[in-house]
């Protein structure tokens, strides 16, 4: 980026710093962001925790800026064989960015709205795209995670949203799309975004949906046009009696999400992203059910000439709880759980390593199975459950924060795993102001494995442990 450029871009960001305080001016008592300075004030009665510029003067009409930094410290003890920069490596301690994103999106008119998102992910000193045999480019990481219009079918209502473009509109589950800003461990169960940097752009697809909120009623459907995997930026699967997604053919995708509310409604305004907790604003209690469907997505060869083609279903029921104990102390309780049934075709296996701490592997160990990896997709089916309790408001002192501890774990039975992989996570966040700042550390504890024939047996476990500093506004 020039210099020209980068003048202009933080212009415009002091610009909307300046008509977002501008606005606070003229809003009325009726505003939910709080109301205006009375004549004996010199400031504002409240903090302020957005970027917005009303478009109208009720703020019905708006367009909002958001930034979001999660910085990662992390110990990692390395699955057996892992190298960092071709040395042997039993363990690792690395630094970096989980995520940092920007959104921009608004109501633009009645019917009209926008949302767009920017940013980078798993960023660390190996950059995600570390080479050993060539020079890769740490500068190419950012890109375009949403861009979405979508048009109300209903004046100010939501029962009918109809939108399309690059979005994480997903089926399956919450955690499928979730908001990340407001997700109440260390990280989101990632086996949920199932077909994440295959044929999709990290969760994101070109999907033309329709959404809404009827009654007690949350729904989602689309129909998804997605990526061929050829276009992963990775090395391509190769042919075998084990599914891999297909490199021939092209079918779209259908996929659908549902929540029954019984008590309050869920957040509704971003397209397809789900709280991951209120931190006892809402009394939240739901059942879900999702799915993803797509023709011929997989393939395998048993033998030559022998080529079989699978659709790929997916489908997860689950219930979520997120409510006030004591609203007086302010304490509150967060719970999920969820059955997962993921057919991604006949023995598909695929290991993953969150922002992963390994350049390689010595010769002589299961591909791909370096660093933290994990049999994290496959064939099979998947339990997964959390528990948080949100300690009571201001525990330290007025303005100082409180605490809030949680545990999760991913229990799954895939086909080509001779026994039940376990993960399993104990943390504590401390909320210093919210979700806006916020301090978690966060323990793992996985398997790692050798290979028997086709199949995949642990041997033992390694952990990982990690101090995350979120910060957003």
């Amino acid at each position: 980026m020039t210099i020209l450029a980068k003048s202009v871009w933080l212009s415009a960001l002091l610009m909307i710093g300046h008509f977002a305080v501008a606005q606070s001016s003229i809003r009325t008592s009726s505003d939910t962001l709080g109301t205006p300075p009375t004549a004996a004030s010199a400031k504002p009665d409240v903090d302020k925790n957005e970027l917005r510029y009303n478009l109208n003067t009720s703020g019905s009409h708006f367009f909002k800026v958001t930034f979001l930094n999660q910085t990662w410290l992390r110990f990692n003890q390395s699955n057996p064989g892992t190298t960092v920069i071709q040395e042997p490596k039993d363990n690792t301690f690395d630094i970096g960015l989980r995520r940092t994103r920007m959104q921009l999106f608004g109501q633009i008119s009645d019917r009209v709205f926008l949302y767009i998102q920017f940013g980078l992910n798993n960023f660390n000193y190996l950059n995600g795209g570390f080479n050993p045999t060539a020079s890769s480019n740490r500068k190419i990481q950012a890109f375009f995670h949403d861009a979405v219009g979508e048009y109300l079918v209903f004046k100010n209502k939501n029962y009918l949203n109809i939108g399309g473009g690059l979005t994480i509109v997903n089926g399956l589950s919450r955690f499928s799309a979730p908001s990340v800003a407001t997700i109440m461990s260390l990280d989101v169960p990632v086996f949920a975004q199932a077909t994440v940097d295959q044929t999709d752009e990290f969760s994101r697809k070109l999907s033309l949906y329709a959404r809404g909120q009827i009654g007690h009623l949350d729904y989602r459907v689309a129909l998804t046009d997605p990526f061929p995997i050829q276009t992963s930026g990775t090395a391509l699967p190769t042919y075998g009696p084990n599914a891999i997604y297909a490199l021939k053919g092209h079918h779209k995708q259908f996929q659908g999400f549902f929540m029954w509310q019984f008590f309050d409604k869920e957040a509704h305004q971003t397209p397809g992203y789900n709280t991951g907790t209120y931190l006892g604003a809402k009394k939240i209690v739901n059942f879900e059910a999702g799915f993803i469907t797509q023709k011929n997505a997989m393939v395998r060869v048993d033998a030559p000439g022998d080529t079989t083609y699978q659709n790929m279903n997916l489908w997860s029921v689950a219930s979520f709880l997120d409510m006030p104990i004591n609203r007086e102390k302010g304490t509150a309780v967060n719970a999920y759980l969820g059955y997962f049934h993921t057919d991604y075709g006949k023995n598909y296996l695929r290991f993953n390593g969150i922002m992963n701490p390994a350049s390689g592997l010595a010769s002589g160990y299961p591909a791909g199975t370096q660093g933290n990896a994990f049999p994290m997709f496959g064939t099979g089916n998947v339990v997964y459950g959390q528990f948080g309790y949100l300690l009571k408001r201001d525990l330290f002192g007025p303005g100082n924060g409180t605490l809030m501890p949680y545990v999760h774990a991913q229990l799954a039975n895939y086909q080509r795993l001779t026994k039940t992989l376990g993960i399993y996570t104990v943390g504590l966040n401390y909320l210093i102001k919210g979700h806006n700042g916020k301090l978690t550390l966060d323990y793992q504890n996985r398997p790692y494995y050798e290979t028997i024939g086709n199949q995949y047996a642990p041997q033992g476990r390694r952990g990982q442990l990690t101090l995350q500093y979120q910060v957003f506004i």
